[in-house]
């Protein structure tokens, strides 16, 4: 018996949304230009409309767009008048990324992730050591990898108590998932990632948070510096 598909259909919102999103990104309704008429874009994506109009208020909520009654609806720079809304919409379209974005992300995880590890440590090391323990024995697979470092830091931003680094990391989860699967692609890198799991877990053995701290800034750089290599 052949194997059923039980994935739901895209509903219109959805699609419509998603292919606004995508001409957004890719430049085909450049930053500060002007939507077409909601007659004529409605007739373009094939959708009624309300249904339409319902996306492009969700969008200006969102940060994508300005929309003014009597006027044409502007795309706002969102660069510049986006939020953690956009940001995890712009990490969720990954074909359309600027070429640096993947850079920039590491770059702010390297100034959140010794803060938020520093918190984790100081205040429940027996807990950041818990969360370790499934990083202590991983198969040397990139797959595996990624998901478990990718918990790894969502448990330490938890442990941090402040949820507002876990908001941010969460708005990168499926980025941080097809780039780690091409950074743990590497058996050096993997090999990397074990020895910095070893030494963290001593750290928080210890409640050592500031040795916890520099530990993670310096595996962060190297990934970086790595994660270049592999790009170019």
């Amino acid at each position: 018996m052949p194997e059923m598909d039980w994935t739901a259909p895209e509903k219109p919102a959805q699609y419509c949304e998603r292919r606004l999103i995508d001409a957004i990104l890719d430049g085909a309704f450049p930053v500060n230009s002007n939507l077409p008429a909601e007659r004529d874009l409605a007739a373009r994506l094939g959708v009624t409309r309300p249904t339409l109009r319902e996306v492009l208020q969700r969008l200006a909520r969102d940060g994508w767009l300005e929309i003014h009654h009597g006027r044409l609806t502007r795309v706002r720079d969102y660069w510049r008048e986006g939020n953690l809304v956009v940001l995890a919409a712009i990490a969720q379209h990954s074909v359309q990324l600027p070429a640096d974005f993947a850079t920039n992300m590491l770059a702010v995880r390297y100034l959140l992730a010794p803060a938020y590890t520093r918190l984790a440590v100081e205040r429940d090391p027996r807990q950041v050591v818990a969360a370790l323990q499934p990083c202590l024995a991983l198969d040397d697979d990139a797959i595996a990898f990624t998901e478990t470092d990718w918990q790894l830091q969502l448990d330490l931003t938890q442990l941090s108590g402040n949820p507002v680094f876990t908001l941010i990391y969460n708005s990168f989860s499926n980025l941080y998932r097809t780039l780690g699967e091409v950074y743990f692609g590497v058996s050096e890198n993997r090999e990397l990632s074990r020895s910095f799991y070893r030494d963290l877990l001593t750290c928080a053995q210890k409640g050592d948070a500031d040795s916890a701290s520099a530990l993670v800034a310096k595996i962060m750089q190297a990934s970086r510096e790595r994660w270049m290599q592999i790009k170019t």
